[in-house]
């Protein structure tokens, strides 16, 4: 016996009617994703901190506001370095340049800069920052140094 199914409906019944949007493109009863939120756009900050966090493996840039509320950051990964090149000082130069760049665009002019770790960027991250533009207040080293050491392996025994 042959499949007997019932006639299809015409077409213009099965078309999907346009949605109302909102004033932002949006449908009306879309909802955005519970994690994300709208970016927060920074003008006239004036004065920030910059973070500078320099390993053997990498260098982190981070330009915070003078609560520590982040508003640009960059790596040495995230400027297109990859491995080992990522640890060198010319790729930590690199990276402070991006990160006082797009400071710049949020307002920022002049930064007190903090530097951690012993990574052989630290002192060229800080030239990057100047030739990007922003006018360096204050430098301090913020490397944790612990007080009596890591404690000592017990003895050999032979």
């Amino acid at each position: 016996m042959a499949d007997q199914r019932p006639p299809k409906p015409p077409k213009s019944a099965t078309e999907p009617k346009p949605a109302a949007t909102s004033a932002g493109g949006a449908p009306a009863g879309a909802r955005t994703a519970p994690g994300s939120r709208k970016k927060k756009i920074w003008k006239n900050v004036g004065i920030a901190r910059a973070h500078v966090q320099s390993s053997f493996n990498n260098t982190i840039v981070t330009i915070t506001d003078e609560q520590g509320q982040v508003i640009v950051w960059a790596t040495a990964g995230s400027c297109g370095f990859k491995g080992t090149k990522k640890g060198t000082p010319f790729a930590a130069q690199v990276t402070a340049d991006t990160a006082g760049k797009r400071a710049i665009e949020a307002g920022v002019k002049q930064i007190h800069v903090l530097v951690k770790g012993p990574g052989s960027g630290r002192e060229t991250a800080i030239r990057g920052l100047q030739g990007a533009g922003l006018s360096i207040l204050s430098i301090r080293d913020v490397t944790p140094i612990p007080h009596d050491g890591c404690r000592a392996p017990k003895p050999r025994r032979v």
